[in-house]
């Protein structure tokens, strides 16, 4: 896998912003221009539950046929009822908005799965179609404010009669659980193509979308939108919940199904079908988005009290040559996007591999975070895995940004298409523990020898290995380190067992000397008996300001 390293100018950062975490941002795209949207007035009616519309035929491959259809228009922006109300629905005020238990698709069966939907609000002002299908016959669920706890004094109140104040929707727990469990939500789609589930431990974290159009690039980024989906409830808790949905921005349009599962954490299956409007510059394929502010390396580990605060630690990649790599993430001084080429890959993703709670000390639950990893089901490719880190001084902002990158650049009237599944877990599936130590901590200091004077210019690196092939070493033989790094010098390198007790438990120590401020490429791993005893430690280091 060969690395290729792009820092945009200091005045792109002006440009590029992080995106807010609670804020969801895209634009939908009018329903006025699809032929499929029914427009009359209701048809069927489920009481006392959910107003349905007229039943129509609806299957995947004519899904496909009408973003085609829609990305051979003009792109038009979204109605967003009532702005100025929706825009005062707060936070505060949102959490008051509360989905009713009546209403609830698949409340009282029979799918295993409850779904409530989501009304807008300040975060999410743009109204999205929601649909039951079932037997592959559809029909529109009718938003009605009877659905929702309204109070008196809500800004909510000011939705005009005819508008529909659906934003998004929710999957939760089964409706066999305990009455505590049933009230937890799995998965949830929600503001421009944004979409996110829990892993095992039912904490929520990164998100991923349906596309990244022009992530941290030097003009505007591009936020599509989901505006239509297409709901069919599991019928029992080992089959999937299946949802179909369109998307549609400036750039391009796309018909999308996932088969979403609730395993031991939560596992989605992705195909979709993509079809370009105009010309786009960087249109990332399963786009994965999160928030490192500091961890135990890097420029901001002073900034709060607590130890660490991130949502994902690294960039996991498994290379279509077989590589395992491991690349810590950063906050840096200015926006960096890092491509690493490569061809068919096997996976990627970003991980939480810290979890120990006193590493963070906060109640939140950082330690608790999902890793994702995306898995193509088909091969895609020369094209490369592209990492995208922007500046940030708060936990509120998503600073991250991890997708694939297809060689050829996405051009006007291109048909597009690619299938992989999403893992949501506590670590990456399928990692060989049995023949590759893990990276498990990545340390910066002061360059030079204990109880001497610190070279100026001189950064330490400690990297931390764990895994049962460094347990296996022979007693007197450590492992041997190899290091290169795209300029400067490296010093005083050793390995040592971490004196804790823990079995296969090693660090890396070495300085590096580097003059000036272009960043320096950095690789590393462990090596015995003739092998690679751990995965590749990849690093981009920016030299401090003499």
């Amino acid at each position: 896998m060969t690395q290729q390293y792009y820092a945009l100018p200091e005045t792109a950062m002006s440009i590029t912003t992080p995106v807010r975490r609670r804020t969801a941002l895209g634009t939908a795209a009018t329903l006025s221009l699809l032929p499929f949207v029914a427009t009359s007035p209701l048809a069927l009616a489920a009481e006392p539950g959910l107003r349905l519309g007229p039943p129509e035929p609806f299957g995947f491959e004519g899904l496909v046929e009408r973003a085609r259809q829609l990305a051979a228009r003009p792109y038009v922006p979204p109605p967003m009822p009532a702005p100025e109300a929706v825009r005062r629905i707060d936070y505060d005020a949102h959490d008051k908005l509360r989905f009713r238990p009546e209403y609830t698709l698949s409340g009282d069966g029979p799918g295993a799965f409850p779904v409530t939907f989501v009304f807008l609000g300040e975060f999410f002002p743009k109204s999205v179609r929601m649909h039951l299908l079932e037997g592959g016959v559809a029909r529109e669920i009718l938003y009605s404010p009877d659905y929702f706890t309204i109070p008196e004094d809500s800004p909510a109140r000011q939705l005009p009669a005819d508008a529909n104040g659906f934003a998004g929707f929710w999957i939760r727990e089964s409706r066999l659980a305990d009455e505590a469990r049933r009230r937890e939500v799995w998965a949830s789609f929600l503001g421009g193509a944004y979409f996110r589930a829990v892993s095992g431990v039912g904490r929520w974290g990164m998100s991923a979308r349906g596309v990244a159009v022009d992530v941290g690039g030097a003009g505007p980024e591009e936020f599509p939108d989901f505006v239509a989906h297409w709901i069919t409830p599991a019928a029992t808790e080992d089959e999937p919940v299946v949802v179909h949905s369109l998307l549609d921005g400036p750039s391009l349009a796309g018909a999308f199904r996932f088969a979403i599962r609730r395993t031991a954490g939560t596992v989605m299956e992705v195909e979709n079908r993509l079809f370009v409007r105009r010309d786009v510059g960087r249109l990332g394929i399963a786009p994965l988005t999160s928030m490192f502010w500091f961890g135990e390396h890097g420029r901001e580990r002073l900034a709060d009290g607590r130890p660490e605060v991130h949502d994902a630690d690294g960039l996991a990649v498994w290379t279509g040559a077989g590589e395992r790599i491991w690349r810590p993430l950063d906050n840096p001084t200015r926006i960096v996007v890092t491509s690493y080429l490569d061809d068919d890959p096997r996976g990627f993703g970003l991980g939480q591999r810290d979890r120990d709670f006193d590493h963070y000390l906060d109640g939140v639950g950082y330690e608790k975070r999902p890793s994702v990893w995306v898995e193509p089901l088909a091969g895609w490719g020369k094209g490369m895995v592209q990492l995208v880190e922007i500046p940030t001084d708060d936990e509120i902002n998503d600073n991250i940004c991890a997708y694939w990158l297809p060689e050829r650049p996405a051009r006007a009237g291109d048909a597009l298409g690619f299938r992989y599944r999403l893992h949501w877990l506590d670590a990456e599936p399928g990692f060989p523990a049995e023949r590759l130590a893990r990276v498990v901590a990545t340390r910066t200091g002061r360059g030079g020898e204990p109880r001497k004077a610190h070279p100026r210019g001189s950064t330490k690196f400690c990297v931390e290995f764990l895994g049962e092939p460094l347990a296996r070493l022979a007693g007197g033989s450590p492992p041997e380190p190899v290091i290169s790094v795209s300029r400067g010098s490296v010093s005083l390198v050793r390995t040592e067992p971490v004196p804790d007790g823990v079995p296969g438990h090693w660090r890396m120590f070495f300085d590096l000397a580097a003059d000036g401020r272009e960043p320096v490429e950095m690789r590393a791993f462990l090596r015995g008996g003739g092998g690679p005893l751990t995965e590749t430690w990849l690093y981009l280091f920016e030299p401090p300001m003499a």
